[in-house]
Parts: structure tokens; sequence; C-alpha cells
């Protein structure tokens, strides 16, 4: 009988400790660590490795430089998320909150893929008429399509090798045990071993994985954070479930860059790409109104316009209110001191609300100058120009510092007929662009001074 030994884990960061302790000493997080039972053989599995083989050592030079091939998704959003396409042998985990349409986006790839390449799709959560039914109501072609209704990743790992499928989907890993580990599935040393053995699966046969997880109630993924480690690729389909719009965002993908953003649209007919995805941040009123400017952020190897709005109005409590929808809270707050030291005006007694319309969120510092053009034409009452774009970061002194791509932005904004716009002068093109008049600005009070200009 196998021997097995306790160890205790991190939820958070995935480390092992001897003994329970109140705080992982890795990590530094509190009440984290969690019992697990490790037998040697489940030891010796973990401790192959993924690649299923032992290779001799090579020369860096040695190393083929030819393009990984790629299989695309069918859906050019899908494919620019993971750089250009799923690579085979490769493990991609798509994560989400519960409706967003995780299960969708699969079986809507899968039917596709599986007229041309044998594919496999695992379910644990729901019956296989379940999935037939939304096949059907999607009208998505479902005659080469392989289905399967399991939880224990040792019988599907022999459907695996009796099939041969060139693409497998788990949905979702969470549900999926091995008799070797005692414990329930889901907690983490199932989530951990299954997924293991899964990966080892996807090297060794040069599958690609599609692994579905769950999600916390604060929007991080559920189990280990050691998966994510383990993983090629993190997908996360964001979105609310009153909100028509879906965005796909690639926080980690090692065959491509990070952050590239996808939108789709969720209809009856499942998730819809949008081709054209700074339309539907740009759907303003006609009249112009206080409080609301066009940015051009950049994510990841595109730019996309969206409108930023704001919101300033008398406190009628003792502490005035800072809400950020879309934006960072923290750095709302340095803005509006910076607003008041290098910019003369105190909003220290108003409630200031900020939002990106279109549920995007905003992480890189380029907005930094819309935000508080938006907040001053509210403050004011002012509105500004319906064909004024800017971008820009703010710097503590008061100083407006350049961005990358200001070129690719300035184009992408007069591709959409905007004929103005207030940018770093570090960023101002040293030619002319047609149809566009283009402000460089160095500093918060010249933004002012071309405030105070505008009807």
């Amino acid at each position: 009988m196998a021997k097995s030994k306790t160890v205790y884990v991190c939820t958070d960061c995935g480390s092992e400790h001897a003994k329970w302790q109140g705080q992982c000493s890795d990590c530094g997080e509190w009440n984290t660590l969690s019992r697990l039972s490790v037998d040697s053989t489940t030891a010796a599995v973990r401790k192959r490795g993924f690649a299923g083989e032992i290779q001799s050592a090579q020369r860096l030079s040695d190393v083929s430089m030819e393009d990984t091939p790629r299989l695309s998704t069918g859906m050019k959003e899908f494919d620019r998320v993971l750089g250009g396409g799923l690579v085979p042998g490769s493990a991609v985990l798509i994560s989400g909150n519960p409706g967003a349409g995780k299960s969708t986006l699969l079986i809507q790839m899968m039917c596709r893929l599986a007229e041309s390449n044998p594919a496999l799709y695992v379910t644990g959560e729901e019956s296989l008429a379940q999935i037939a039914m939304r096949a059907r109501r999607l009208q998505l072609p479902i005659e080469q399509l392989n289905v399967m209704s399991q939880t224990n990743v040792d019988n599907i790992i022999a459907t695996w090798d009796d099939m041969k499928p060139r693409l497998m989907v788990i949905d979702s890993i969470q549900v999926m045990y091995l008799d070797s580990v005692e414990s329930a599935p889901g907690g983490v040393a199932q989530v951990r071993e299954c997924a293991a053995a899964l990966i080892q699966q996807a090297k060794k046969t040069n599958t690609v994985l599609l692994l579905v997880g769950h999600v916390t109630k604060e929007g991080n993924l559920a189990g280990p954070r050691v998966l994510e480690h383990m993983i090629d690729c993190f997908i996360m389909l964001e979105g609310d479930n009153d909100s028509r719009y879906r965005t796909l965002r690639g926080s980690k993908n090692r065959f491509g860059a990070v952050n590239e953003l996808g939108i789709f649209a969720m209809t009856d007919k499942g998730l819809l790409e949008v081709s054209n995805p700074s339309a539907i941040f740009l759907s303003r009123s006609e009249e112009p109104s206080p409080g609301s400017v066009v940015m051009v952020v950049w994510e990841g190897t595109r730019p996309l316009l969206v409108e930023a709005q704001a919101l300033v109005d008398s406190s009628a409590l003792g502490n005035p209110r800072r809400v950020a929808v879309g934006f960072e809270q923290n750095r709302l707050a340095m803005l509006l001191a910076v607003l008041h030291r290098h910019g003369g005006l105190q909003v220290g007694d108003q409630d200031v609300f900020v939002n990106a319309v279109g549920g995007i969120r905003v992480a890189e510092t380029s907005s930094d100058l819309a935000l508080l053009l938006a907040v001053i034409s509210s403050f004011r009452n002012k509105p500004l120009p319906q064909d004024l774009v800017c971008f820009g970061e703010v710097g503590l002194s008061g100083e407006i510092r350049p961005v990358p791509n200001g070129q690719e932005r300035l184009r992408e904004a007069a591709k959409h007929g905007f004929t103005q716009a207030i940018v770093p002068k570090a960023n101002a093109p040293k030619g002319p662009i047609e149809g566009m008049r283009i402000t460089g600005i160095q500093k918060l009070s010249e933004a002012l001074d071309l405030l105070s200009g505008f009807d």
C-alpha cells in the first residue's frame, strides 16, 4: 500500500509547508493553508513534469526557429487574444463569472473546428442533452463533434488515448477528480493533480487543451493559484449579465502579447464578434453634455476609442464620495489632488463620479488627461466639443507626459471623424494628419487655457 504524507498547501500561491501556520511565509497571506494528503504515487506523477518524456540538452542556437503552427478558432477576436490562434500541445484556461458565456463560446468554436479536426468536449456539470439543446438553439454544425459526460480524469485519459483528438475541452476543472487523491472535487489537491495529469497528457499527445475554471465572488480564479503557473494561456471572459457585450482579455500568454482585448456581443445566436469595437463605446448623444470626452486607450496591439464621463456635484456628506467605474480608484484621488495643486480647482467638497462607457476597464495611464478634462467640464458645467479626442499621462508636478503609440491613436481617431485632439507635446506628429487639428501641451495649466477657449 502506498505511503502517504501530509502537507499544507497555500491556496493563493501554491507553496507547500510541512506544518500548519497562520500566515504563508511565501506570499504573506493569512489563513490560506489547507491540509493535503499526497501518496507516493501521486507525488511521483507530479515530479515527472508535463512533457511526459526525458529529452537531452541542446544548444539554444540549435533550436529550430520555425514558427509554431497555429490553429485558427474561426473567430478573429478570439485569435487576437490567443496571439494568432491555438498552439498544439498548449493548455488554455478560460475563466469568468457564471453566465458570462464560457460554455457558449467553447461550444461554438468546437462545433466549427470539429468539421476539419477530431475534437472532444468533456462536460462534468451539464448533461449531454443540455449540450445538444444549446448547440441546436445556436444552429451549430453538430455532426462531427464528440461529447462525453465524465468527471473521472483516469477515464477521460483512457478515452483520450482511444480517440486521439486534436482539440479537447474540459468543462470544468473544478469538478474533475482522481481516484488516487484523497479529497473532494474542487479542493486544492484535486484541482492541482487533475490539471497536472491533463496538461501532461496534452503535452505528450500534442493536443490543444482548453480548461474552464470557476471564479470566486471577488472575481479571481477559484482554486490554487499554482494552476495559473501550470497553463500556457489564461483568458478571462468578462461582462455583466445585464450587458449585451462581453470582453475577452488575456492576462497570461506564452505565445503572444498579454492584455489583448476581444469584444463579443451576446445574441440569440450565441457570441458574435464585434469587428469595430470603438463604435460601441462611442454611442453618444447628439447634443454636447458637460463631463463627457473621448479618449484613445491602447489595448494589446490596437487602439480603442472610449468615452470617459464625469459627474461633479455638491456633497451633502461630511466626507465627499469618490466613485470610479472602469478606472482605478486610487489614481482618481491622485489626479484630483494634482488638479487642485496645479490647476487651482478645488473639488474637495464635491462628490466626484467617473465612468468608462461600455463596461470596459481602463488600466493604462493614457486616460489621465481625459479624466481630468471630463471632471473640469462637469465642474464648470461647460460641454466639450463633440469632435474632440485626447490622451496623455498626468504627472504629480502637473506635467503632461507622452504615452506609447501616439501616431496610431491619432490615426484611429481621425478614421472615426474626430477633427480636434489634445495630446502630450512629445506625441504631436511631425507631419499633419489630414482633417485633424492637433494641439500638443506640456502642462496641465495649458489644458485649462484651451478649455477656456472652447465655446
